[in-house]
């Protein structure tokens, strides 16, 4: 995780970002979703496929993989399968969910700032995370 500090000049800016935020996480929430949904339905074939052709062969599946090699903290995974593709879109799709109820709240959280009044001069230091404000400091000089 990436933190760094950015400096406003008013909470309808934070709140502004944070909306487009929002909209391109949702977005590309949709993108994988849609792609997920195709590979879901491959992967699927490919499984019945394996299962009939496992079954009349008489082997049991193997929890093993000989085709997955870790170089450091990276797993690589030779001749991947749809299954392989899905698991990956589904982890992303996770960390988007995530992402996106996390904005929400912090959206939500940040309304109170609208009801502080004259703000004039008032600077925002904003601490964040991957680009979600986990602190906000406030600075009159």
């Amino acid at each position: 995780m990436v933190k760094q500090i950015k400096e406003y000049t008013s909470a309808q800016t934070i709140a502004d970002i944070l909306n487009k935020e929002l909209s391109e996480t949702k977005s590309t929430l949709g993108e994988y979703l849609r792609r997920l949904d195709n590979i879901r339905t491959s992967a699927e074939k490919s499984k019945k496929v394996r299962e009939v052709v496992m079954k009349l062969a008489g082997k049991k599946n193997s929890s093993e993989n000989p085709n997955e090699v870790t170089i450091g903290t990276i797993k690589i995974i030779l001749d991947a399968s749809a299954f392989h593709e899905l698991a990956i879109i589904e982890d992303v799709v996770r960390s988007y969910q995530e992402r996106l109820l996390v904005l929400q709240k912090v959206l939500e959280s940040l309304k109170w700032l609208d009801q502080l009044g004259n703000t004039e001069g008032l600077r925002y230091l904003v601490l964040e995370d991957e680009g979600i404000p986990e602190s906000i400091l406030f600075k009159t000089n």
